[in-house]
């Protein structure tokens, strides 16, 4: 495969763009950095020393839960805790065989191969997978027919970092050579408050304890989110020349980002009132409700449903979704 075709798989690292270059200044360096799933990061921190003093590569590993919990992050933090070289690319960009292959052949030996949205693989490309994470080789079938033969090819040990929302969607196969199975919760305000607090000051901005405690609480326990509404106010606070953020300065941007008291967007909002007004509060079945949104079921389950079920704002019923008592009641105050 030419090297332009190779490098059209992997996510890239740099971008020459100061919004980047601020993007990747938020990102935790190291462990001590990394705020919350102190599980995670526990188990992750053994397999690392471990690796180290064997002079090994690491484990593979499967890291699963909502979108933008952290799981690239701590994915940069173990390649540089092992001082090796990090490959990432996007589970959905690998389209054929010979993408993989090309891919695992450019690898050297201890390197990190982090595939985020694992679970959308093609399962022929997925197959290929098994002996390279088991046994380090790959099996390529050559020719047809009765002149076909198998080539072995010998790979150096490297890890491979799996990242997904929707670890059920995994064949069991591929599960299975995972030697660490990592799940991401949702974060809670007060470490949320820490992220912010923490990246205040790389960004050069000054916000008060109760603009920090708000900004927390609207955050869909994401630090992605977190991260998003900060940037926010830091362009109204160079804007308008606040040296210190209060908590009326970010009123405006919220309201920009249409974000709620609740941390509930604007697609989040027109979730519930299309169960309460089209489907007299559920139940109603997902395809029915993707159809009526007219948003992928994938998006729907993945990046909106977690937050809702998490805050119990929707139920899960043999027959389809509902609306809580707690949602009808937050529709029915923003009507007002």
């Amino acid at each position: 495969m030419e090297m332009e075709n190779l490098d059209r798989l992997f996510s890239p690292q740099v971008e020459n763009t100061s919004e980047k270059i601020v993007e990747e200044g938020l990102r935790p360096k190291n462990f001590s950095e990394y705020v919350g799933q102190r599980k995670v990061i526990d188990n992750i921190e053994v397999m690392v020393k471990s690796a180290t003093k064997r002079n090994a590569h690491m484990d593979h590993v499967l890291l699963s839960g909502p979108p933008g919990l952290g799981k690239t992050s701590l994915a940069m933090i173990i390649a540089e805790e092992l001082k090796s070289e990090l490959h990432v690319i996007s589970g959905p960009a690998i389209e054929r065989k010979g993408d993989l292959a090309a891919v695992l052949t450019n690898l050297n030996p201890k390197d990190v191969l982090f595939i985020d949205e694992i679970h959308r693989m093609h399962i022929a490309v997925e197959e290929m997978l098994y002996s390279a994470m088991e046994d380090f080789r790959l099996d390529i079938l050559i020719g047809q027919g009765a002149a076909a033969r198998t080539m072995e090819i010998n790979l150096p040990p490297f890890t491979l970092i799996g990242a997904t929302t929707r670890s059920g969607l995994l064949s069991n196969p591929l599960r299975d050579r995972f030697m660490a199975h990592l799940h991401f919760g949702f974060y809670s305000n007060d470490e949320l408050e820490k992220i912010i607090t923490n990246n205040c000051p790389k960004i050069k901005l000054k916000v008060s304890k109760e603009a920090t405690h708000q900004i927390a609480r609207r955050s869909r326990g994401t630090p992605r989110m977190a991260n998003r509404v900060l940037r926010r106010v830091r362009d109204f606070a160079v804007v308008y020349d606040k040296d210190v953020v209060q908590l009326e300065d970010i009123k405006r941007p919220l309201e920009l980002l249409d974000i709620d008291q609740m941390g509930l967007d604007a697609m989040d909002r027109r979730i519930l009132s299309i169960i309460s007004d089209y489907y007299g509060g559920g139940p109603v079945g997902i395809d029915a409700l993707c159809a009526t949104l007219g948003e992928d079921r994938g998006t729907i389950e993945d990046v909106y449903e977690p937050f809702l079920l998490k805050e119990g704002f929707i139920l899960r019923t043999p027959r389809g979704r509902m609306i809580s008592e707690k949602a009808q009641k937050h529709i029915d105050s923003n009507k007002l």
